[in-house]
């Protein structure tokens, strides 16, 4: 009898999975980047290469913001699009002593993994307010505010983190189910969307809410494979193949953009989104203070010409003292550190005394 028998086997170390070559592909496999607290130097090495590590997000025009926002010690302040902490990561530095930042978010994962990030940062419920809200739940906080906000800014793009994990259904570049929800546990994800809708009211999403020139062919094709799009390589590749011979050979780069838009239009749809920022821009004279100022950054037309409107409409009937004439855009430098921040555009107004 062997000495192995009599003694058993010794079991081996379970190891822990590594990256399958030198640059892992699979969101799930980058433990580096999904550890940034113990891989520090790792995620400055993807940050100095201009790419948003995994799991991450990067703010865009903190310090046009911080311009714009002109925080305070002693300023009570409202991040109305949390996403990562970026932003509130900053004003809070700026209201402290003495003041604080409520931060909401409809995102339920997300707001708790960057609640968990701020409270290892030392912030505490003192200084830092953290609620799973929507926009309509803003006027609510008012008089845990103090009965209105020095400042609040909004932040209209998709984080880093959602559109990074596959999971969540954001992005066309993964394998991932057809969601596209802020809020998953709200709602009905987008696949469930295409199997309800007309081909006629789909085609008005994709115009209406991307601008999206394609609109009837894709429509078209959407609504004929409905049945069997389920997931987000599915609905990139009917759009792809009904652009196939429409869109002109070697132009790849248009049948990408129309695919971006397609995934676009129906994160919109399934969020509410154009509905959700209009009654935001309706409540915020209610919610700042006399001389407090509001900074927005949006993502396309769709919503910065509401933003436009609402304030060009504010100035004219006296609410507002003063707004943005001209769109602030991120810096040529922070278009090359943060590809994502190429089409941000920033716009204020400050409301009368």
């Amino acid at each position: 009898m062997s000495l192995s028998s009599d003694i058993g086997e010794t079991p081996k170390r379970k190891r822990r999975v590594r990256y399958k070559g030198a640059h892992p592909r699979r969101f799930d496999e980058k433990y580096k980047e999904l550890n940034p607290g113990k891989y520090a130097d790792d995620i400055e090495k993807i940050v100095r290469s201009g790419k948003t590590p995994a799991g991450m997000h990067r703010s865009i025009c903190v310090k046009e913001i911080l311009e714009v926002l002109d925080p305070k010690p002693g300023q009570t302040g409202l991040d109305a699009t949390l996403g990562f902490g970026g932003h509130t990561e900053e004003l809070i530095r700026r209201v402290m002593p003495g003041g604080r930042i409520f931060g909401i978010d409809v995102d339920p994962i997300e707001l708790a993994r960057t609640e968990a990030r701020l409270r290892a940062l030392g912030f505490t419920g003192k200084e830092l307010i953290l609620r799973q809200i929507n926009f309509a739940g803003i006027p609510k906080m008012l008089a845990d505010a103090g009965g209105g906000f020095d400042f609040i800014l909004a932040d209209l793009g998709v984080s880093s983190m959602q559109l990074d994990n596959p999971a969540r259904g954001f992005t066309f570049k993964w394998e991932g189910p057809l969601d596209l929800r802020f809020n998953p546990r709200r709602g009905q994800p987008a696949s469930a969307l295409i199997r309800t809708i007309s081909e006629k009211a789909l085609k008005k999403i994709l115009f209406v809410n991307s601008d999206e020139p394609y609109a009837e062919t894709i429509a078209r094709a959407i609504h004929k494979n409905s049945h069997k799009i389920s997931t987000t390589k599915a609905l990139a590749d009917t759009v792809k193949e009904a652009l196939a011979s429409t869109v002109s050979a070697g132009s790849r780069e248009k049948i990408t953009t129309s695919v971006r838009r397609t995934f676009q239009a129906l994160r919109i749809e399934v969020n509410d989104e154009f509905s959700a920022l209009e009654q935001f821009l309706r409540n915020l004279p209610i919610c700042l203070k006399p001389d407090g100022r509001v900074a927005i950054l949006s993502f396309h037309s769709g919503e910065d010409n509401r933003v436009v409107q609402s304030f060009q409409k504010g100035l004219a009937s006296g609410i507002y003292s003063d707004i943005c004439r001209e769109p602030i855009r991120p810096t040529p430098k922070e278009c090359f550190d943060n590809p994502r921040s190429k089409s941000a555009i920033l716009r204020w107004a400050i409301c009368k005394k």
